[in-house]
């Protein structure tokens, strides 16, 4: 006969190794993340792949109507902020409390530049904070951080790619084995003449660039999560068959 407690404990088990299983991206940043297209085109894309279950997560579901009805709008873009404002005011802390999550892309730093000329120091100051932020929500993110695009008003790119230079050492320096950091590169090959609809933010062609740079990346860090995650179930059904001994 089969205890109740055995039965209590397998389904508990199970019922917690699906929950583990399911992985969850956060799309973070600015209105470079928030109304833009990319996010669904990247969706789309995942479709035709093992990743299309994945749960995007966030506390908004603002875009540029894309019209996809279908798509995962879910996303942490917020327009107008800073990072370092986001960093000092604790906000990410908030967002991935209620929305956790297992790999972030951050898109992030325009605004600072561009609203209140922030040195490049204090903007990659905010990013470790960040970073930190996501790694005490989960020990074992996966992050990938963009050199931002170019923008086409005022002059701003030089500033843009002082940024972006600094992103590499920045990035190598905090990178870890359960938490690792990759850089991709948005900003070359992307044109602040073409690809940009109103000088800031990604038109059509636009889209497809960014979305076309964040692919391998996040394939990657997908695969990296679940292969994380079968090696967790396998831990956690190991437990499960020891107890079962006890209880049997």
């Amino acid at each position: 006969m089969v205890s109740f407690k055995l039965l209590a404990l397998t389904t508990l088990v199970a019922a917690s190794s699906a929950q583990n299983t399911t992985i969850r991206y956060m799309p973070f940043g600015d209105s470079i993340t928030e109304i833009i297209c990319w996010r669904a085109k990247l969706w789309e894309k995942l479709q035709t792949t093992e990743w299309k279950s994945v749960d995007w997560v966030g506390s908004g579901k603002t875009e540029n109507n894309c019209k996809d009805t279908k798509y995962d709008r879910d996303n942490e873009g917020h327009s107008g902020f800073l990072a370092i404002d986001i960093a000092n005011k604790k906000q990410l802390d908030g967002w991935l409390a209620k929305n956790p999550a297992d790999v972030i892309t951050m898109h992030l730093g325009t605004n600072d530049i561009v609203q209140q000329s922030k040195a490049t120091a204090d903007i990659i100051k905010a990013f470790t904070t960040l970073v930190g932020t996501m790694r005490t929500s989960n020990p074992k993110m996966k992050i990938i951080v963009a050199q931002i695009i170019p923008i086409s008003i005022g002059n701003y790119n030089a500033k843009i790619q002082d940024l972006n230079k600094a992103i590499i050492p920045w990035a190598q320096g905090l990178n870890t084995t359960d938490s690792p950091i990759w850089v991709v590169d948005q900003f070359t090959g992307f044109s602040a003449s073409s690809d940009l609809r109103d000088g800031v933010h990604p038109n059509d062609a636009g889209d497809t660039k960014m979305m076309n740079v964040w692919y391998p990346a996040l394939t990657n860090a997908l695969a990296q999560v679940k292969k994380q995650k079968l090696a967790e179930r396998e831990v956690e059904e190991a437990a499960e068959l020891v107890e079962r001994r006890f209880v049997a």
